[in-house]
């Protein structure tokens, strides 16, 4: 009699590829869209900061619910105390640019089968989580940190094998310094630093295009 362990190691590989997934499925594609910044100089997310930003993607469709996905991306966030109506931030009279670059890892799930089949109509929303490395410039400083993107997203295949979508999701980070405020600023006046509770975040909206290369492989 076989131990649970081993029952186990015989039924994992089926978990992620199963008859009806036909195989793996390769998947790359590109999003256009813009980053949003949430922080110091904009507390809440505001579309009239909002700049352009584009990324490439890879993505492995383990099964018909989980992907893989490996991303880089770029683009730009900025922000402004003027239109404030916080009286600090109206003193303060604080602006900024910040150019993004990232590089990214994340897992899906898509709550819709992804049918490799000719007459459904495949189309999905998805979640995903993961964890990435960004590199931004705000003046004056220049730094590479860790982020992790969080989101939601829809895709639906218009045609075999072209598919397009529409995701959002937020880059939380652990620093306070993608405005350039925050312990980059400490040698400044108070009036010039950032709330160093408040941690930086950007977000990201995009429409996406992507190209599958199924591999069928027919029955013996």
């Amino acid at each position: 009699m076989k131990s649970g362990f081993q029952v186990w190691l015989l039924l994992l590989p089926g978990l992620f590829f199963t008859p009806v997934a036909l195989a793996q499925q390769v998947e790359i594609g590109g999003g256009l869209g813009t980053y949003l910044y949430k922080g110091d100089v904009s507390p809440s997310i505001n579309p009239r900061f909002a700049l352009p930003a584009g990324n490439l993607f890879f993505r492995y469709n383990a099964t018909r619910s989980f992907s893989a996905r490996a991303s880089i991306g770029l683009g730009m966030i900025k922000a402004t105390d003027r239109i404030s109506k916080d009286p600090f931030q109206q003193a303060r009279d604080y602006s900024f640019r910040t150019s993004i670059g990232e590089i990214s890892g994340d897992l899906e799930y898509n709550f819709r089968d992804f049918r490799m089949v000719r007459w459904p109509k495949n189309w999905t929303p998805y979640v995903f989580g993961g964890i990435g490395f960004m590199v931004y410039s705000p003046r004056p400083v220049k730094d590479t940190r860790i982020m992790f993107p969080l989101g939601a997203g829809f895709k639906y295949e218009i045609s075999r094998p072209w598919s397009i979508g529409f995701e959002f999701g937020t880059r939380f980070t652990n620093n306070d310094t993608l405005d350039g405020l925050g312990k980059a600023a400490a040698g400044t006046a108070k009036l010039q630093q950032g709330n160093p509770a408040l941690r930086d975040q950007y977000s990201y909206a995009a429409l996406t295009l992507s190209y599958t290369f199924y591999r069928i492989t027919c029955p013996e």
